[in-house]
């Protein structure tokens, strides 16, 4: 995967502006003895200080000395042991916020991650860019994140999140969403609405499909999808022309043509609804009832481009591979309104068992490991 860095990253010397307590196996109480003490910090002040350190020790919570850093903008907290987030962590100036790998829950972070302001009890504000709370115990999205409007970075993967917030789309300023390793099998349509999203990883999750809206990510560089129940992929996939890299491998994606022969009849309703579109005629509120109307106007035309058919709650699931970005061919589901808008050379590459498998199985191949 592409190396996504946040602004945190320069490689501009900060020593003099850093305090590195890392590995030292502190506990809350040394950890507060040694911030409390100016020596032991290198004669440095709480107000010179912008980079905290303090990952792979022994914290189980933070001390309320932290908040004297008034300038604090980089903390880093990965691999402790920390149960709870205090509210007075949001009153930092924070541009970074990495808590890694400790025993977070829920429950564990603050109800408003936003810093507030004086004399203003309803709102507040965030100079947060970078959120890391991967490798916790997190159970649903925390939703206060939604609320950092100048978020970057989100990383949740390895925890036990089921679903993704659909107020996510608030988070417009978005680069990178990391959610890997995690057991959500739905995602939102409104992921589509980040605009700004240029990595979106899914990797090891549960999904089975991928909504329409993710063709809307136009500045989308790395898609993750690698250890999924993926069995196709939506269509208008292919309208990705930034994707640089793409993994699907571990999931059941198709890899030979499909059609659905266990098509129900349709309804009476659904052949007069083909029979009036297919005429031309137009019918209006006076001349049926307003359901029908709306009936009628809930058509979905086939895809078929030599077929004018129209249908609607009765289709036919067809997965056709098409080239995506010049490197691979992939499954993307159609919908048809008859078995018999499957396009002929489709039937006949069907049909060859043993000559297409061997060059499906390539090109397969090429989509798995990409």
């Amino acid at each position: 995967m592409e190396l996504y860095t946040s602004d945190s990253s320069d490689t501009d010397s900060r020593e003099q502006k850093t305090i590195d307590f890392g590995r030292m196996s502190l506990d809350v109480v040394t950890l507060e003895d040694h911030l409390s003490s100016p020596h032991k910090a290198l004669l440095k002040t709480s107000g010179d200080i912008e980079t905290m350190l303090l990952n792979h020790n022994r914290l189980v919570a933070l001390p309320r000395v932290l908040q004297q850093f008034t300038n604090l903008k980089i903390l880093d907290l990965s691999s402790n042991a920390l149960t709870q987030l205090p509210d007075a962590l949001c009153q930092l100036p924070l541009v970074t916020l990495i808590a890694k790998n400790n025993l977070l829950t829920n429950s564990s972070l603050p109800k408003s991650l936003l810093r507030k302001q004086i004399g203003n009890v309803h709102g507040g504000t965030s100079t947060l860019k970078e959120l890391n709370l991967s490798g916790n115990q997190l159970i649903h999205f925390p939703e206060q994140v939604t609320e950092l409007r100048q978020l970057k970075y989100l990383y949740l993967g390895s925890n036990k999140i089921s679903s993704i917030s659909k107020d996510i789309w608030r988070m417009q300023s978005l680069h990178v969403l990391s959610l890997g390793g995690n057991l959500v099998n739905e995602v939102p349509e409104a992921v589509g609405s980040l605009s700004q999203l240029q990595a979106l990883v899914l990797c090891d999750n549960l999904i089975e499909h991928l909504p329409m809206s993710i063709a809307r990510l136009k500045n989308l560089k790395s898609l993750l999808l690698h250890k999924n129940r993926l069995k196709h992929l939506p269509k208008d996939i292919v309208a990705l022309k930034n994707l640089t890299e793409l993994s699907l491998r571990d999931n059941p994606l198709v890899v030979r043509f499909v059609q659905d022969m266990a098509l129900k009849p349709p309804t009476l309703l659904e052949l007069a609804g083909r029979i009036v579109k297919a005429s031309g005629q137009r019918p209006g509120p006076a001349d049926v009832p307003r359901t029908l109307v709306e009936y009628l106007n809930s058509a979905n035309c086939c895809v078929n481009p030599n077929c004018k058919g129209v249908f609607f709650d009765n289709r036919v699931e067809h997965i056709k591979f098409v080239d995506f970005c010049g490197k691979y061919r992939v499954p993307l589901l159609q919908y048809l309104c008859s078995s018999k808008c499957i396009e002929p050379e489709e039937l006949s590459r069907a049909s060859s068992s043993n000559a297409s498998s061997a060059s499906s199985g390539f090109m397969m191949r090429k989509v798995l490991l990409g």
